[in-house]
């Protein structure tokens, strides 16, 4: 079945939170550790928001919402032009296997383009090994280590 990429819109907010939840949950953020609802409700607000560098796309297969992927533009020390940092990307369990996750970066990709953006980048765990599989005929890996704290 054709895979529909397309921006996420107000419309899509029911639908997306399934997919925003099981992104969490794969990260270890539920129960005790959930997010906020409050950061769920600003992030989609800013997704909406034109003024705002940060764009929320969705996937699409027979009208079910089946994948998301959350991108963000800003500025960098080492590129004159912005760069895109791939910040969230999933897609259902039950529709996995089926390209969707390509679709969604390479959507990524093209809106990149379009404004002008040379870079995009993210970060996994390194125990992701399946995502790591398709990242790694993407992208390249760069060695980094990540830290972080919060202040």
């Amino acid at each position: 079945m054709p895979i529909l990429i397309r921006p996420a819109g107000a419309a899509d907010f029911e639908r997306w939170l399934p997919l925003w939840n099981g992104y969490n949950a794969f990260y270890g953020r539920h129960g005790t550790t959930a997010l906020d609802p409050a950061i769920t409700r600003a992030s989609w607000q800013r997704f909406l928001d034109p003024a705002e560098p940060m764009f929320a796309g969705v996937a699409e297969v027979d009208g079910v919402l089946c994948g998301l992927v959350h991108f963000l533009h800003h500025r960098s020390t080492t590129r004159i032009e912005p760069v895109c940092y791939l910040q969230d990307l999933f897609t259902a369990e039950t529709a996995r296997g089926q390209g969707i996750a390509r679709a969604l970066i390479e959507h990524v990709y093209a809106h990149a383009r379009a404004a002008g953006v040379r870079r995009v980048y993210w970060q996994t765990q390194a125990g992701n090994v399946v995502a790591r599989a398709l990242y790694d005929r993407l992208a390249a890996h760069a060695g980094f280590i990540v830290y972080a704290n919060d202040v």
